[in-house]
């Protein structure tokens, strides 16, 4: 390995063709100097110059090298800026992971503003149901994603709470109750559902059940959809009935309806959480400059949730 401190010597003597001003240009001795270039054409196995009392010049092989070297101290040069643009935050690569439903709203301005905040950092995004979410975090596949509550606690990662969707029920148009304008979720007590797998995002799937149960009723799971807008397409194909987010009644989509619902429960148990996730074992100040952004934009302040429900 030639040191860089070599080939900085090596480029002064070179563009100076005169060991005394090299010297002077580098602030150190002649002496040291004429030492460090002979030991580098050891190195190298190279005469770098040819010398006389009067005269330095570069050999063919010297003025080879050093375009090299020039070449070797610039893309050092540049590696060790990106490095500390990487440390700071302002540059590098994220992968950031959302649930089908998260981008009707919040995500889109997220991601605007950080582009246009940190312009040089790669962004990579990718679709996935929580579990899935979780797992990539999890692994380092992911560096931080926008999913559901999963329902369970899991070790070194962190959620916050970025947004709240009211609990609505898509109906087929042709349903009985189509034309309510608020369904009593006790009404549906005899409907198949469409709901998406428990393993898919448990905290969501039991958060859904418990509050049918609350409404007097088991629900009846006649089709699974591991993504809410399949669900939404099977409800409009006449499948069954399906609680999802506010956010899927701003679509247009033919053969479903969007109503409010009606039931006695706790608040918390009538909204759907969109919650950010992420490593906090791992740093990363991409990672956090993201986050940074993900609060700037929220509808409303992010506050660290307790679930130990």
């Amino acid at each position: 390995m030639i040191e860089t401190r070599l080939l900085r010597q090596f480029i002064a003597v070179a563009e100076e063709l005169h060991f005394h001003r090299a010297a002077e240009r580098l602030h150190m001795a002649q002496p040291p100097l004429s030492q460090a270039i002979r030991k580098l054409e050891d190195e190298l196995g190279l005469l770098l110059f040819e010398r006389s009392n009067r005269n330095v010049a570069l050999t063919a092989a010297g003025a080879s090298f050093l375009e090299t070297a020039r070449c070797a101290l610039l893309q050092l040069e540049d590696g060790v800026e990106q490095a500390r643009r990487v440390a700071a935050g302002v540059a590098g690569r994220l992968t950031v992971t959302f649930i089908d439903t998260a981008h009707f709203d919040m995500m889109p301005l997220v991601v605007r503003t950080f582009r246009h905040q940190f312009p040089n950092v790669e962004l990579r995004l990718q679709e996935a149901t929580t579990t899935a979410q979780v797992d990539a975090i999890r692994t380092g596949i992911a560096d931080i994603g926008f999913m559901r509550w999963p329902g369970i606690v899991i070790p070194d990662l962190t959620f916050e709470r970025v947004a709240q969707e009211p609990v609505v029920v898509a109906l087929p148009e042709d349903h009985p109750l189509a034309k309510a304008a608020t369904v009593t979720l006790a009404d549906l007590a005899p409907d198949d559902f469409v709901a998406t797998p428990r393993a898919e995002g448990p905290g969501l799937h039991d958060q859904l059940i418990g509050l049918c149960r609350l409404a007097g009723f088991s629900p009846r799971i006649a089709q699974e959809a591991r993504q809410m807008q399949t669900a939404v397409g099977l409800v409009a194909v006449g499948l069954g009935v399906a609680l999802v987010p506010d956010s899927l009644a701003r679509g247009q989509r033919n053969g479903v309806v969007f109503r409010p619902i009606a039931v006695d429960a706790p608040p918390e148990m009538t909204v759907m959480d969109v919650v950010v996730g992420w490593d906090a074992s791992k740093r990363s100040p991409v990672r956090d400059g993201f986050l940074a952004t993900t609060r700037q934009v929220a509808s409303y302040d992010m506050q660290n949730i307790s679930f130990d429900h």
